[in-house]
């Protein structure tokens, strides 16, 4: 476990050029952009499993809950 460690101190401990920098930094911008047009396509698609699931339980359950039984379909994220 220490040999690990010691690879870690001494992998950030080495000086790195600008332009490997920018690259590194170029990169997590890029994943980050792209984790945030992910995410914006994920919601969508909860929004719609909600709105199914809610139509479901409506016609299935008239007296339930259905808030709580579609708990899954609707996230936090969504909204619903």
């Amino acid at each position: 476990m220490n040999r690990k460690f010691d690879e870690l101190a001494k992998g950030l401990a080495q000086s790195t050029t600008r332009r490997q920098a920018l690259k590194k930094f170029g990169v997590g911008l890029a994943g980050m952009a792209m984790a945030c047009f992910g995410l914006a396509n994920r919601v969508e698609v909860g929004k719609d499993a909600c709105k199914a699931c809610l139509q479901w339980c409506k016609k299935t359950h008239p007296s339930a809950d259905c808030g709580v039984l579609c708990s899954n379909a609707c996230s936090p994220l969504v909204g619903a």
